[in-house]
C-alpha cells in the first residue's frame, strides 16, 4: 500500500508554485501573443491564417501529451497497485480535454481558408475528434459511477484502450493520404518551418504547458482534501 503526499506539506508549497507558474503564463502568454501576431511573418500560401498555427499545435501537442501521461500512470497504477498514479490521471484529465477542445476548434477555423470547409473525415481530424470522446469518457467515468473502485477500473480501462489512439493521431499523414499537412517540426529531423515561426511557436507551448500545470496543481489540491475528509488519504 502506497501512502499520497501529506497534505499538510504540500498545500503551502503548491499554492507557491502555482502563483510562480501563473505570474511566468502571463509573460510568456504575452510575448507569445505579441510574437504570433505582430512579429512573425505570414505564411506565402495561407497569409496570416497561418497564425491560428501558434495556438493549434500547442494545444494538440499538450492535449496528445497529456493522454499519453494519463494512459501510461493509469498501467503504472495496474501494475504497481500505487492509487496516486490514479489520482494524477484524473487530475490531468480536465486540461487536457480543454486543450483537445480548442485544438478541434481552431483546427476548424484555420481549416475554413485552407481547405474551403470547416469540417472534413480527415484521418489525423477524425482520430483528434476520437480523443475527444476518450477524455469525455475518462472524465464522466468518474462521476457517473458511485464506488471508487469501480470508478478506479473503469477510467484505467478507457484510458488504456484510449492510448492506442495516440500513435494513430501521430502517424496518420505518414500512413494515409489526408488533407491534414505532414508535420513541420521534427526532433529527430530537420524541420521544414521557418525560425521565426519556431520561435511564437514554442514560446506559445511553454506558456500552455505552465497553464497546464497550474490546472494541475489546483486540481490535486482539491482531490487531496476530499479524499482526507472522506479519510482515504492513506491508499
Amino acid at each position: 500500500m502506497f501512502k499520497i503526499i501529506n497534505p499538510n506539506n504540500l498545500f503551502g508549497t503548491s499554492n507557491k508554485i502555482r502563483k510562480v507558474l501563473f505570474f511566468l503564463f502571463i509573460i510568456l502568454i504575452v510575448a507569445g501573443l505579441l510574437e504570433a501576431l505582430w512579429f512573425s511573418p505570414k505564411d506565402y500560401i495561407q497569409n496570416h491564417a497561418v497564425r491560428i498555427m501558434y495556438v493549434h499545435v500547442p494545444s494538440a501537442w499538450i492535449s496528445l501529451g497529456t493522454f499519453l501521461a494519463i494512459g501510461v500512470l493509469s498501467i503504472f497504477s495496474f501494475i504497481f497497485k500505487n492509487k496516486n498514479f490514479l489520482i494524477i490521471s484524473k487530475c490531468l484529465a480536465s486540461s487536457g480535454f480543454m486543450f483537445n477542445i480548442v485544438a478541434l476548434v481552431t483546427g476548424s477555423i484555420w481549416g475554413k481558408p485552407t481547405w474551403g470547409t470547416w469540417w472534413a473525415w480527415d484521418a489525423r481530424i477524425t482520430a483528434m475528434l476520437l480523443l475527444g470522446i476518450f477524455y469525455l469518457m475518462y472524465i464522466l467515468s468518474w462521476q457517473v459511477f458511485e464506488k471508487e473502485e469501480t470508478k478506479q477500473k473503469v477510467s484505467t480501462i478507457i484510458a488504456i484502450l484510449g492510448i492506442v489512439n495516440v500513435p494513430i493521431i501521430k502517424f496518420s499523414v505518414d500512413w494515409w493520404s489526408t488533407l491534414h499537412q505532414s508535420s513541420s517540426v521534427n526532433i529527430l529531423s530537420e524541420s521544414t518551418i521557418h525560425s521565426s515561426m519556431i520561435v511564437p511557436l514554442v514560446i506559445m507551448m511553454v506558456a500552455f504547458v505552465i497553464f497546464s500545470a497550474v490546472i494541475f496543481l489546483m486540481k490535486y489540491n482539491s482531490e487531496i482534501i476530499k479524499l482526507k475528509n472522506k479519510g482515504l488519504d492513506r491508499l
